[in-house]
């Protein structure tokens, strides 16, 4: 691999614009909102949990632009090897390119990017970029020609068709990859995105399941949540999005309201356990369950899309030999299967406590789940955990 140089901020015309490493940020999370929340997670509690596993965002802030990028790197940005995959779309009004690779092979290679719906070019243009400017052997190369990228839409905050978000953002963020903490809310992709009608965008958590007293596989979740409308939310099973029935979004346009609906969500899973492409759809289909307790339910204009990787079966292009896989037997997979549905459930929570008040394109606005309001909801209901 070249040597590829970390691009923590840079000045570009329009405005400033940040590149970082799965940093951590000040805002609380679900667990210190008190809401109780199940199984044990990574030391971490994010994706990052994976050994291996890397995150990277880009944000655009400025005006009428909110928008962004978050990238995932399954083994790292110097690994050459892909990853066994599955691939799981719950409502497919959006977009995943590479699916058909995926679907075929049961695998893909390279960097995972999450953007808005137009920045989807973008993104892929950049990860090829990066690609050029740090592989020079062909099949490598030849492996990333056909990107993963994934989106939801950000129109109700960024002009979106201003196509703020160019190939040297999308670098930027591969170059900012690193382990660690994942950043949450309005960062990255999620810069602009809105969930159950609240600021909400980029959330992570992870769960350790254990096999017997001596194994134990981690599993990572890392959501772009854009989905939702206000009654449908819950939260530890109280109706909290009936309760707060104000702080309502301010749309630019009549237009944009006539559009309100059930957006999108991007679920993507991380596990260090041995798993076959056939089971990793499996475990992809889970995280649907994960986004039902917290009220989502994939209505007809929803992009719910899911994509569920290993970082225990490396897979070689152009393999003299065949390949050497294991797995965990099929029939043993519930423990899986339940981490997949806890941590999906506490990122897309994450993504929604790191919300703040947002101000976007044509003075709309978005408002930051009140952390007290959700208390008192929480404590009336008897699900308060202190």
């Amino acid at each position: 691999m070249k040597s590829s140089h970390s691009l923590i901020s840079i000045a570009l015309a329009g405005g400033l614009v940040i590149a970082s490493a799965a940093c951590a940020q000040d805002a609380p999370r679900a667990r210190d909102l008190g809401i109780p929340l199940e199984g044990e997670t990574g030391p971490l509690n994010a994706i990052t949990d994976v050994a291996g596993v890397e995150v990277g965002q880009f944000n655009l802030n400025e005006d009428d632009t909110h928008t962004g990028v978050t990238t995932i790197f399954p083994r790292g940005r110097t690994a050459t090897d892909g990853v066994a995959a599955g691939l799981f779309s719950f409502n497919g009004t959006g977009e995943m390119t590479g699916a058909h690779l995926i679907n075929e092979f049961g695998a893909f290679f390279g960097p995972v990017a999450i953007t808005g719906t137009l920045g989807v070019g973008a993104a892929r243009d950049g990860i090829l970029d990066w690609t050029a400017q740090n592989f020079d052997d062909p099949t490598v190369r030849f492996s990333r020609v056909l990107p993963v990228v994934a989106e939801t839409y950000d129109g109700g905050l960024s002009d979106v068709w201003s196509m703020a978000l160019t190939p040297e953002h999308v670098v930027a963020a591969l170059d900012a990859a690193r382990t660690g903490p994942v950043a949450e809310g309005s960062v990255g992709g999620g810069t602009g995105m809105v969930c159950y009608y609240f600021k909400c965008g980029i959330g992570t958590s992870s769960r350790v399941v254990h096999y017997g007293e001596d194994i134990a596989f981690t599993v990572g979740v890392l959501v772009q949540a854009n989905h939702g409308v206000r009654d449908q939310l819950r939260i530890a099973g109280t109706p909290a999005g009936r309760e707060i029935d104000d702080l309502m979004p301010r749309r630019a346009s009549q237009a944009d309201a006539a559009g309100e609906g059930d957006g999108s969500i991007i679920i993507v899973i991380a596990t260090d356990a041995p798993l076959l492409p056939d089971q990793l759809r499996r475990l992809a289909r889970r995280a649907t369950i994960g986004m039902g307790r917290t009220g989502g339910q994939g209505d007809s204009s929803s992009g719910d899309i899911f994509l569920a990787f290993t970082t225990a079966n490396p897979v070689t292009l152009g393999a003299s030999a065949p390949l050497d896989y294991q797995s965990i037997p099929g029939e043993a997979l519930d423990p899986l299967f339940d981490g997949v549905v806890q941590a999906t459930e506490e990122a897309i929570l994450n993504a929604l406590v790191a919300g703040k008040d947002t101000t976007g394109r044509g003075n709309s606005h978005v408002y930051g789940l009140p952390h007290d309001r959700v208390r008192e909801i929480l404590a009336r209901y008897g699900r308060l955990e202190d």
